[in-house]
């Protein structure tokens, strides 16, 4: 398999300011063309991270690396390659949304005959209708939009994306998603910071930080399994399981775990693959005469498994 290129690179990170560490010890890389949630509480330490990894902190120690450099070292071209959407508003208010866009295009020595460029992102962030509204008229949502073309403006390949969906409605934030996996299907690397630990799923990796220290990275779906331990098959039955068919069931090769009894014909198993598992349970239950009326895998919600990702971190501290 073709490994891709590290655009970022973090070895032994951390940053202390009076005395306390904003961050600790963050060591992890993020591939090329890759959508990076860097998902955690307030204060945690996220924007610390993006703040470090576009040069404006140095770290305390370790390093960073970003396309191969040091942020603190980064050339007139370098910088040009990085987009960064901060938490707020940083526009003109008095301008309207297409002269704040066209200065953010000047910033970037982007040329005069600019009108099609400026179009085709305000078109992408749906603020098209509204090129000629004082940035002081938007809405809350829109003005997160808005800083996201300024953001997009020059094509960055690299956008730092700082708690982008924060303080906006559902709809909204499904639409931000649906403009980021764009940008990634377009080659971009996206780095975005959230507190909404639902955003995982649309990640293609995740690092959990809390603390300042990073608690676990890995895929969505190898988070899921790291946090209860395998696969979870929800499995509902005609008549209640007796203590024998329950203990048999705990024996079988591919079952991890019982988590729980969901009620009295429901329980949930820990299993090592589900689409592999459920089969082998009809099978077991079929020799068994036992009726099986409903089997399938459960997800569970990203929250759950952050509660406990952050409770095995405890354990093991």
């Amino acid at each position: 398999m073709e490994t891709k290129e590290k655009i970022i690179q973090l070895t032994d990170v951390s940053k202390v300011f009076n005395g306390a560490d904003a961050v600790k010890d963050l060591t992890f890389f993020v591939p090329k063309g890759t959508i990076f949630g860097f998902i955690g509480p307030s204060g945690s330490g996220k924007t610390t991270t993006i703040r470090m990894l576009t040069g404006y902190y140095r770290p305390s120690h370790g390093e960073v690396r970003v396309f191969g450099h040091s942020p603190e070292l980064f050339s007139r071209a370098d910088q040009e390659r990085i987009g960064y959407l901060p938490q707020l508003f940083n526009l003109y208010p008095n301008l309207t949304v297409w002269e704040n866009l066209s200065f953010s295009a000047s910033i970037y020595g982007l040329p005069l005959a600019r009108h099609d460029r400026l179009m085709r992102i305000l078109e992408f962030v749906e603020l098209d209708h509204a090129r000629k509204k004082l940035a002081s008229q938007l809405s809350g949502g829109m003005l997160r939009r808005l800083n996201l073309a300024a953001t997009l403006v020059h094509e960055p390949e690299l956008i730092f994306l700082d708690e982008p969906t924060a303080g906006v409605d559902p709809i909204l934030r499904r639409k931000f998603w649906d403009h980021f996996r764009t940008l990634k299907e377009q080659g971009r690397t996206l780095f975005i910071t959230t507190q909404y630990v639902s955003e995982a799923a649309y990640c293609d990796l995740v690092g959990v930080i809390d603390e300042g220290r990073l608690a676990a990275l890995d895929t969505p779906s190898m988070l899921r399994y790291r946090a209860f331990g395998g696969d979870l098959v929800n499995l509902h039955t005609a008549k209640s399981l007796d203590l024998d068919s329950q203990r048999d069931i705990k024996a079988l090769p591919f079952v991890l775990a019982k988590i729980q009894q969901l009620d009295d014909l429901s329980i949930r198993l820990v299993v090592k693959e589900a689409k592999t598992a459920m089969p082998a349970l009809m099978d077991w239950a079929s020799k068994r005469n036992l009726q099986i009326d409903e089997i399938d895998e459960y997800l569970p919600p990203f929250d759950d498994v952050f509660v406990e990702l952050l409770k095995k971190e405890v354990e093991d501290a």
